[in-house]
């Protein structure tokens, strides 16, 4: 079923969508998209990169394209009409109207940790305001970012943060930044921790589409291990990761912001699990 808790914005599904499709088909163009969704070339490319919305007559044609039928066509409706509404009460009213049509443990959350996890931008607009000593002014923060996200969604962001006390407002409208331990725990916070790191993986999508490879580094290494040889890679990416951590530490006029993604996992398995069963068994 369609996550909302994932996506944020309708036009983020319809992104990922160009984006995986120009991974697998590298000719796939903004007017093929658009010869789909009954739009011009410059139409799609505006509503892929927010600064305008789809028509009302693109609506059902994005639900055929994007495949969602039954309840995930209502939500990404709902998600259009708050993408669309500039008023916060009826924003909030049709998130929770979404909310309600999916059966999910993220629901246990605060709202606002909820945000915090499945907005990947709200921790980007709290490390940019950190760089820029303080300073969160929304129209400088929406050219910062990358890929494009609207004013809404930054203003969003900043109330997500001070609520969270992740911002704290000071004089001369700057914030003090700070880090605040969330209060949900257990399978809620792993469900929406997992939400998150998936919104990471799409974005390293894009990364490969819209990023120029000097500005990025993305690789990939496949190898065949035994039990021993995994044991030992979980603990060098985990060494790796508090390396990268002191690095970063240590960097005193920080001037981007880049997400690290450490991953490792399995593409086949050829043990024979059942003689492994037996074993313990007897054991």
């Amino acid at each position: 079923m369609l996550n909302i808790d994932e996506i944020g914005d309708y036009r983020d599904l319809l992104k990922n969508f160009f984006v995986q499709k120009k991974l697998e088909f590298p000719l796939f163009s903004y007017k093929m998209m658009g010869q789909k969704l009954g739009l011009e070339t410059s139409q799609v490319f505006r509503v892929l990169n927010k600064e305008s919305h789809l028509p009302a007559q693109s609506i059902p044609l994005s639900k055929k394209l994007l495949g969602l039928k039954g309840r995930d066509g209502e939500l990404f409706e709902i998600l259009v009409a708050a993408s669309r509404t500039k008023s916060k009460a009826k924003k909030d009213k049709l998130y929770k109207m979404a909310l309600a049509l999916q059966d999910v443990s993220l629901r246990k959350l605060n709202s606002n940790e909820i945000l915090f996890l499945s907005r990947w931008w709200i921790p980007v607009v709290r490390s940019i305001i950190e760089i820029n000593g303080g300073k969160a002014d929304v129209h400088t923060l929406v050219k910062q970012i990358t890929p494009a996200v609207s004013e809404d969604q930054v203003k969003e962001a900043i109330r997500v943060l001070k609520e969270l006390k992740m911002i704290t407002p000071l004089a001369s409208e700057r914030y003090a930044v700070s880090t605040v331990n969330f209060t949900s725990a257990g399978a809620t916070k792993v469900t929406a921790i997992r939400s998150y790191q998936n919104q990471l993986l799409t974005l390293a999508q894009n990364a490969l589409v819209n990023i120029p490879p000097s500005e990025r580094n993305i690789s990939s290494i496949l190898a065949c291990v035994d039990d021993e040889c995994l044991e030992d890679l979980v603990e060098m990416t985990c060494e790796f990761r508090r390396q990268v951590q002191k690095r970063v530490a240590e960097v005193a006029e920080p001037k981007k912001v880049m997400q690290f993604i450490f991953s490792l996992y399995p593409v086949a398995d050829i043990s024979d699990k059942e003689t492994t069963k037996e074993k313990a068994r007897i054991a």
